[in-house]
């Protein structure tokens, strides 16, 4: 059986055969090319340029780079090429081979800025990513410092999303290892770099700290146009610091403009932390701008508490020099003045109402387990060599209940070993104490210098405690010019030499209290029955000499219109100890006077005031005796005429 429609004609082959050579060759050659795309697609591997990308990264950055496993690329606008088991090498330098590898990147490529030789990677991805950051024990750049032109780069970020990342920052000089986990947060925005959480510590200057927060995109940190914002908290021991705001160029450290909060139990901890030099103070709290320029930290309108004191001011740190060098300005509206006890070796006042820390609040215990009063604490000699200082502090009011304090202004010089404080003033019961101290601590025992004036202190003021002394009137001066030997201001003092004088003019003071003085009976129960009456002062003196921690004295008078006091005796700096002897000399006639020297004996802790009891005995038992025969011969014992003489004292201080 044939099928007709089967069959070809002659003609019709004839036909065929004529037309192929016109069309064959065009249908050939697509046919070609669609097998050889259709062959191409199913053999084709981005593994092939595996080679070329490693040989380019590696010319560029000068660091080995290797695609441990497959490359792939998802075409687009944007293309976006992978990598598994990415490794980029490190700075020759380095110990570790490697600076940052990942399990798996993927990063997007925009195409129009590479015609202008520009390179912008709008996406990041990057899983179990390792980031190796590590300055030179040599000295010199970074290891994130390479590539042509010392590092400079036209690479750009915009976006990074990292998963269970991990950084590490290593500078072995200052012994500092850092190591934080890193993971992006979620982010709405796609011109920005996805935030990241991160968690750690490690080593800061060899000590250890604890860190939380959230930063922006590690990788950002090379994009030097672009804010790199941060909210961390760090905790070293009892430190703590809060920072908050944007930071420019990070890893060179500059650009910074942070709000920065710190606290801590002791500004004295921040020696090993920062290198600061700062005395021991009770716990504190502050927060102000930190920003840097330069090689100059500066940490300005900073406000805050140090113990009981409110402190406001402005501080900087340059690093540039030989030692650290800080310069601050700094101002209190009400000072507790224990809160500066640290300055001289002490503790601040721990009772209630008193802020103090724990190690402090021991040493306040020990101290008053002591019969010392005076600091023994050495000064640390290597902290004071440490750094250099210029520090201005005013206060405008203080508190110190004990002192009648108003206000001060110091200023602290301090280089190389060399302290000054010039000046180093005091608003005093109404006057002032103006004073220059000098402590040369470049030897192995601090050499101290002291001057100070004193003038138109109150003597009412002065005197706070003694409710008969309250209405006193006059005005005191001096002149104070000591020098010893010796690493705590017990020692110094208890090793000085120089002179001590002060002095008043005229004035006022309670007529009971210089009879309370002379032991005058008869007119202690006058003006018990009528009332005190205060009388005129015509002057008083007190002139010292000091020799090895020895004060004695030269002259010591306090001279009214009804006694004159007259001392005499010595204060012991180096053991803490009054021996001085007061006899009063009255210049009017009394009954039952039992005029005897008055002793001012004991410690600088515990003194005492009492009568010379031997003299008081003494004349008691002829005043019973001369009793037993006659009443009023009992009274001759008791009856002084008067032979003390108005006193010319004073000189140039009775003004």
């Amino acid at each position: 059986m044939r099928w007709r429609g089967s069959r070809t004609t002659e003609h019709e082959a004839g036909a065929s055969a004529r037309a192929w050579p016109h069309r064959h060759p065009v249908m050939t050659a697509v046919a070609i090319v669609a097998a050889l795309i259709a062959i191409l697609i199913a053999i084709w591997d981005w593994n092939w340029f595996k080679g070329p990308v490693e040989r380019q990264v590696q010319a560029r950055t000068g660091r080995e780079f290797r695609i441990g496993g497959n490359l792939d690329v998802d075409l687009g606008w944007t293309p976006v090429v992978s990598g598994e088991k990415v490794t980029f090498g490190n700075a020759p330098w380095s110990r570790a081979p490697v600076m940052a590898s990942a399990d798996r990147a993927e990063i997007g490529i925009a195409l129009w800025p590479l015609l202008r030789r520009q390179v912008l990677l709008p996406l990041i991805r990057l899983e179990n990513p390792r980031l190796l950051l590590e300055t030179n024990p040599k000295g010199g750049d970074g290891n994130w410092v390479f590539g042509e032109k010392g590092g400079e780069s036209t690479v750009q970020f915009r976006r990074v999303d990292i998963q269970r990342g991990f950084l590490q920052f290593l500078d072995a000089p200052k012994r500092t290892d850092i190591r934080v986990g890193v993971s992006s947060q979620r982010s709405h925005s796609r011109d920005a770099g996805a935030p990241v959480s991160v968690i750690g510590g490690g080593l800061w200057e060899n000590n250890r700290f604890v860190l939380q927060g959230s930063a922006a995109s590690p990788l950002q940190l090379r994009d030097r146009d672009a804010p790199y914002r941060i909210d961390v908290r760090a905790s070293a021991g009892a430190t703590h610091a809060h920072a908050r705001g944007t930071l420019l160029d990070p890893l060179r450290l500059r650009g910074f403009d942070l709000q920065m909060k710190l606290s801590g139990r002791d500004l004295g901890d921040l020696y090993p932390l920062l290198g600061l030099a700062i005395p021991h103070t009770p716990p504190y709290s502050l927060d102000g701008r930190f920003s840097r320029e330069g090689e100059v930290w500066h940490y300005r309108g900073f406000d805050g508490r140090i113990g009981d004191s409110d402190m406001h001011g402005d501080a900087s740190v340059d690093t540039s020099g030989q030692r650290p060098y800080l310069r601050a300005d700094l101002t209190s509206r009400r000072l507790d003045f224990d809160d500066l006890a640290g300055f001289v070796g002490g503790t601040p006042q721990t009772g209630s109402g008193e802020t103090a820390n724990a190690e402090q609040a021991q040493d306040a215990a020990k101290k008053d387990a002591s019969a010392r009063v005076l600091p023994q604490t050495p000064y640390d000699l290597t902290k004071l060599r440490a750094m250099d200082a210029d520090v201005r502090l005013r206060a405008m009011r203080i508190n110190a209940p004990a002192l009648p304090l108003d206000d001060m202004d110091a200023h602290l010089l301090l280089e190389g070993g060399l302290l000054r404080l010039d000046p180093l003033n005091f608003g005093v019961a109404d006057g002032d104490i103006r004073s220059r101290i000098r402590m040369d601590a470049r030897t192995d025992t601090i050499r101290t210098r002291a001057d100070a004036n004193l003038a138109g202190l109150n003597l009412g003021k002065l005197l706070p405690k003694v409710g008969l002394a309250q209405n006193a009137i006059g005005r005191i001066s001096g002149q104070v010019g000591i020098e010893g030997t010796g690493n705590s201001i017990a020692a110094m003092l208890g090793s000085s030499d120089g002179d001590i004088a002060v002095g008043m003019g005229a004035g006022r003071i309670s007529n009971l209290l210089m009879e309370l003085a002379g032991i005058d009976l008869a007119e202690i129960i006058k003006f018990k029955l009528g009332g005190d009456k205060q009388i005129p002062v015509r002057c008083a003196f007190a002139d010292f000499g000091v020799e090895n921690g020895l004060m004695t004295t030269r002259s010591l008078a306090f001279d009214t219109t009804d006694t004159i006091l007259v001392g005499s005796g010595t204060v012991n700096l180096r053991e803490e100890t009054l021996d001085l002897t007061i006899r009063p000399r009255p210049k009017d006639r009394s009954l039952l006077a039992f005029r005897t020297p008055l002793k001012v004996d004991g410690t600088f802790k515990k003194p005492g005031l009492h009568p010379d009891l031997a003299r008081v005995g003494l004349r008691g038992a002829i005043a019973l005796t001369l009793g037993t025969i006659t009443p009023p011969a009992a009274l001759l014992a008791t009856l002084e005429l008067g032979p003390g003489e108005d006193s010319g004292c004073g000189g140039k201080y009775a003004k």
